[in-house]
């Protein structure tokens, strides 16, 4: 998959998407599966055009959405998806202040050769969302490109969003988040370094290294892991900010794997999270956090054997 970066130079027609596409849930994957088919027939590049930063991080930083997913993340997804070419526009306060016909003219027909342009049916653009639908079909007529929009998808009886998929993840409904994304929602990322305090206590961790602005759950969960010999190797993990250990600890993510002993430094891995067993506590011995940890594990190994 081609990922390309600033004022974009395609030298072939695209079929593009545009949008933020975090988690890409069910509803982003309808997107491109319709992009793709799409794109076959216009003989076109299926391209995703995307923001980095999310826009709203730009204008309301201390209102922004938790990432579901890092760039990496959604890249990776979006590339076993099918997606040809990704286009990340550096999302900047003078990006956003391009007319909805500028953001036409340099970007779609200029930069990435539009020939077809699908998007939401909510779809807006250009500075003060100024564009919508009906004047983006009629700047595809006058520029040589279609446009049309894609309806909403549902599932579990609403709407498939970002939005719903935080809102399952905040609640510990991981059985709803992954109906909403089409998989379990999963947070990879390399191991890094940590204080080696589970290895004192008898439960070595592996601590992934945390891309997210902010993660959109927090708990103790049972979890599988991509990315070792062997797939889905179970596990319990802790993502939050370990109060027992520290005060003000910044979130952190440790995966003990179960049955496992070598070291894995600097491996690439994704953890799946199947179940939350319980939120996070402070406890006021390390004796009490270890049998709790005890109980932890036995209790994700129930599930995950279940």
């Amino acid at each position: 998959m081609l990922v390309t970066h600033g004022q974009p130079r395609a030298t072939r027609p695209n079929a593009i998407t545009i949008g933020n596409f975090d988690g890409v849930h069910l509803g982003h994957q309808a997107m491109l599966a319709r992009l793709t088919a799409r794109a076959t027939a216009f003989g076109a590049l299926p391209t995703v055009l995307t923001f980095e930063p999310h826009p709203r991080e730009i204008f309301t930083p201390q209102s922004a959405p938790s990432r579901l997913t890092s760039l990496r993340e959604k890249l990776e997804i979006l590339q076993g998806l099918g997606v040809g070419h990704v286009h990340v526009c550096r999302f900047t306060r003078a990006f956003a202040a391009l007319s909805a016909e500028e953001f036409v003219q340099d970007i779609l027909v200029a930069g990435l050769k539009a020939r077809y342009v699908l998007v939401g049916d909510d779809f807006r653009f250009g500075a003060r969302r100024a564009g919508d639908l009906e004047l983006l079909m009629a700047m595809g007529q006058r520029h040589g490109f279609q446009a049309e929009a894609l309806h909403t998808v549902e599932a579990a009886s609403q709407r498939v969003s970002s939005t719903a998929v935080r809102e399952a993840l905040a609640a510990g409904d991981m059985a709803l988040a992954a109906q909403l994304l089409g998989r379990p929602y999963s947070i990879s990322g390399r191991v890094v370094g940590g204080d080696r305090l589970g290895r004192r206590i008898g439960y070595p961790t592996a601590n992934i290294q945390l891309k997210h602005n902010r993660p959109p759950l927090s708990g103790i969960f049972a979890v599988r892991v991509q990315g070792l010999e062997a797939a889905n190797w179970p596990g319990v993990a802790s993502l939050g900010t370990r109060p027992t250990v520290h005060a003000n600890g910044r979130p952190t993510l440790e995966v003990h794997l179960f049955d496992f002993d070598r070291s894995i430094y600097r491996e690439h891995l994704r953890v799946e999270f199947l179940h939350k067993l319980r939120d996070e506590a402070k406890f006021d011995s390390m004796e009490a956090l270890v049998a709790q940890i005890e109980r932890d594990a036995r209790q994700a190994r129930e599930l995950l054997n279940a």
